[in-house]
């Protein structure tokens, strides 16, 4: 039978558009205003003027378009609460690594409906937020089976998924911490690895140390996954200088860094995750994205949604706390949370609203991309597009 042709799309009247393509409109963001975009399928086909024809139509009536964002960090397989330590936390507790363990336990109580059920409310939240492409990580399970439970279902919703063993050492490894690095490197990576496609190792104190951090991105490039890092969050340590040596796609978090860090992502392809949420919710001090952005490296700002130290999909928010207190505008926020999020996925076919790109696009309840900081707080994604399609439709790739 003949294949139906795929109809077109064009979201017209559009006020104002964020392209993230300088070639194409002013500025970095390469803003074009009173524009359209047509789409066809999961593809745009063209960028224009206002009043372009398609299949079908869509009146954005002067609203702002921006790319969809792309939260490069993010924990959604979990299951529990853990809204009594974040209480606890704001009453003046420290924030710690050990909390995982409590996920650990309460994930490993619930069957797999229910973990998906859990996994799918999170993502359709993300996609209500604007969150277009999303990578989603283990970390949750610390056994063989349980990490490539994760990491299955974890396919069902993202094609960037993440190997996190090497998140926290579980109570039955206390003071063998070496033992299982090892079981990390062999069996559990074994099982994991066909359906991640990267590694991650949380280097901090309290978690794993440079040498046990190396020995598992070592394991995972040589079968094929591309290194990641969760460094120098909660103090100054050898984390951002691993990624570096490791050729990191990101060094995450970045809260603590040294003049010597951040001259060695300024000359290295390695991005600077942030991620205000987590800060907020624990206490730390807030990253210097200034001081980041203006030795030229890198930034992406991602979500870190997880149960116990950022509970949030909202990139909204991350936006407003990263103009707010990193010193960042909110020119170079958006792009963060959008280009700069391709670019620690090592994408280049999102984060941005370019013609043969894919059609992930968000219509905000405003005329600027200013407002996701001038309001804060107030819920301003009016409609997300997913691949071209409605974001309520479907999971998101």
């Amino acid at each position: 039978m003949p294949t139906e042709p795929v109809r077109t799309v064009v979201v017209d009247n559009i006020g104002l558009l964020v392209t993230n393509d300088s070639t194409l409109g002013d500025g970095p963001l390469g803003i074009v205003r009173n524009a359209s975009v047509v789409m066809s399928g999961s593809t745009i086909m063209s960028i224009g003027a206002a009043g372009q024809v398609a299949d079908d139509w869509i009146d954005a009536e002067g609203r702002c378009v921006i790319p969809g964002f792309v939260d490069s960090h993010s924990h959604l397989v979990f299951a529990g609460d853990r809204s009594e330590e974040f209480a606890a936390r704001m009453a003046g507790e420290h924030y710690a690594a050990g909390g995982i363990r409590t996920t650990v336990e309460a994930t490993a109580a619930v069957g797999d409906d229910e973990l998906r059920r859990l996994v799918s409310g999170r993502r359709a939240e993300a996609g209500r937020a604007g969150i277009t492409t999303i990578e989603i990580k283990s970390g949750y399970g610390l056994t063989p089976a349980s990490e490539a439970r994760a990491l299955r279902m974890a396919q069902e919703f993202s094609t960037d998924t993440t190997f996190l063993g090497a998140h926290v050492v579980p109570n039955e490894f206390a003071g063998r911490a070496d033992e299982y690095v090892d079981l990390v490197c062999g069996e559990m990576l074994a099982l994991a690895a066909p359906h991640a496609r990267f590694i991650d190792v949380f280097c901090e104190v309290g978690a794993f140390d440079v040498d046990q951090s190396r020995e598992v991105l070592r394991a995972g490039v040589a079968v094929g996954l591309i290194p990641k890092i969760h460094a120098n969050q909660l103090g100054a340590g050898p984390g951002v200088a691993l990624a570096v040596e490791m050729g990191c796609a990101s060094a995450d978090h970045c809260s603590h860094l040294s003049s010597i860090d951040i001259a060695l992502l300024a000359e290295s392809a390695t991005v600077a995750t942030l991620l205000p949420a987590s800060d907020f919710s624990t206490r730390q001090p807030y990253p210097d994205a200034r001081r980041l952005l203006d030795a030229g490296v890198t930034v992406a700002l991602a979500t870190n949604c997880n149960p116990g130290s950022s509970n949030t999909t909202s990139m909204s928010f991350c936006i407003a706390l990263a103009v707010r207190d990193m010193g960042m505008t909110a020119d170079e926020a958006l792009w963060a949370a959008t280009a700069g999020g391709a670019a620690a996925l090592r994408r280049d076919d999102v984060g941005r609203i370019t013609t043969g790109g894919r059609a992930d696009l968000v219509m905000l309840d405003a005329p600027s991309h200013l407002h996701l900081v001038y309001r804060p707080g107030v819920p301003l994604i009016r409609s997300t597009f997913i691949a071209g399609r409605a974001a309520s439709n479907q999971p998101g790739r």
